[in-house]
């Protein structure tokens, strides 16, 4: 097996520089069915045909540190996101996962939108999103660190 080598590029929103305003059906998360969000997060991974995934351990859905934002369609949860809060003003995304049963809600772009709108709200100012995967670049306040 073949191991893949080269340097990871790591991105964050600047969130003084974004103004979004979604109505996404999406709710705080706070006592969670931990295999209805494994469920989704296998949907997820699979239909991604990831070769490899690292696990979401229980201990990070009840982390108290650790946000979780789920994403309904038809009051039914289809997605979610897991976030880790440092301190007042810095948050990662560590995870999100959706069952792509409708993939016209593009709820991966618009859950971005919908958290940079949260964590503004309660006053972040940086919003960590891992990667700088092509796709985040269309979010304003992108930059690379």
């Amino acid at each position: 097996m073949k191991l893949l080598t080269g340097a990871m590029i790591y991105a964050r929103i600047n969130l003084s520089q974004t103004n979004y305003s979604t109505s996404l059906n999406w709710q705080y998360i706070r006592n969670p069915d931990i295999d209805q969000l494994n469920t989704i997060y296998r949907q997820y991974c699979s239909y991604k045909k990831f070769a490899s995934v690292m696990p979401i351990f229980d201990s990070e859905y009840t982390d108290p540190k650790n946000d979780i934002i789920g994403y309904f369609d038809n009051n039914n949860l289809v997605a979610f996101s897991l976030l880790r809060r440092y301190d007042t003003t810095n948050v990662e995304a560590i995870q999100f996962a959706w069952t792509y049963h409708n993939p016209k809600l593009r709820l991966g772009i618009n859950s971005l939108k919908q958290e940079c709108q949260i964590y503004k709200r309660l006053g972040y100012e940086f919003f960590y999103l891992g990667e700088a995967d092509e796709y985040k670049k269309e979010i304003d306040g992108f930059e690379i660190i």
